[in-house]
């Protein structure tokens, strides 16, 4: 499962958590603006926006998971089981297939205005990558300095939904999630008041109390409602180092550790990697699940107008500063 969000101060941020039981060996890897991107059934860009993102790279395409463009529209596929359901080719439409989804819609979207425009002729059509790599069951989240939206393809067509809180987690769908969240409209930061009755008097023992029912277990609907309450009331100095620092404090609220969720035999699910990027300077920063050193990938540092994708490997082993 997976917690993507957005988060604003000087910047602009966008990033997640991949919480999977496995890894691909992802790289962080830029497209530069010559790279041909081809398409199954609709005509290819043989020039258009650079990205950086994380991918697994197969056959020489990037299979993004997460990715932002040099334009500063971000976008990330999030697991969603059993409500994914991709439809037959039809062809009044732009079939996109699952894997092309992020960079058809990042090589020629500046904004989520223009991501919308484009979205309104789709159809995200059920073909594979190869014989090996179905279609993976996604949902996803588009996002710029200004808004987001959440788009996914179900069983009574494609729905597209404002995204006011910039969260996105995994089932059940965005409108279940939203809705959810009028459980949790008496939840605050400030202490609590007493509501229950006037006759009885209470203690406000500890520190936090007004949050007291915040969910804090794995499950894809308490982190949608941790990660926004966390998102939402989240404050941080307008430096990129205070920025980034408390955008992983907000995916650390959420990020899953190693035991916690069985997944049968000998695994276990975990946060693999979290992201973090800045929309306005086009730099990707993670770290892994044994790696917490925060690193960061400039792509305005690389040659943008090349033709052959860049990556680079994870950093996955743990930096320690010894300071004795």
């Amino acid at each position: 499962m997976c917690t993507a969000i957005t988060y604003n101060s000087k910047n602009h941020y966008f990033g997640r958590n991949l919480d999977l039981e496995y890894s691909y060996q992802e790289t962080v890897t830029i497209t530069p603006r010559n790279y041909p991107f081809k398409f199954r059934k609709v005509k290819p860009l043989s020039s258009h926006y650079a990205l950086i993102g994380m991918a697994y790279v197969s056959d020489n395409y990037p299979l993004y998971y997460d990715a932002i463009n040099e334009k500063g529209l971000g976008m990330a596929g999030l697991n969603f089981p059993n409500n994914a359901d991709y439809k037959k080719e039809d062809t009044s439409k732009d079939n996109i297939a699952p894997f092309e989804f992020i960079p058809w819609v990042l090589s020629q979207c500046a904004n989520v205005d223009e991501a919308k425009k484009l979205l309104s002729n789709l159809n995200i059509a059920q073909i594979n990558f190869s014989d090996t790599l179905p279609a993976s069951p996604l949902h996803w989240i588009i996002a710029d300095k200004e808004s987001a939206i959440t788009v996914e393809s179900v069983k009574d067509g494609l729905k597209i939904y404002d995204n006011p809180v910039g969260v996105l987690t995994n089932n059940p769908t965005f409108d279940f999630h939203m809705f959810n969240l009028n459980n949790y409209m008496s939840l605050s930061i400030e202490p609590p008041v007493n509501n229950f009755s006037k006759n009885l008097n209470f203690d406000i023992y500890s520190r936090g109390l007004g949050a007291l029912g915040l969910p804090g277990d794995l499950s894809s609907a308490s982190r949608f409602v941790k990660a926004t309450f966390t998102k939402m009331n989240s404050l941080s100095g307008d430096s990129e180092s205070a920025s980034i620092s408390q955008f992983f404090h907000i995916l650390g609220s959420v990020e899953q550790q190693r035991g916690c969720v069985h997944m049968g035999e000998d695994k276990y699910e975990i946060t693999i990697y979290s992201s973090c990027c800045n929309l306005d300077k086009g730099i990707y920063y993670y770290k892994t699940y044994d790696n917490s050193q925060i690193t960061g990938i400039d792509m305005n540092k690389e040659n943008l107008d090349g033709t052959s994708l860049i990556n680079y490997e994870l950093i996955k082993d743990e930096q320690i500063l010894m300071q004795n």
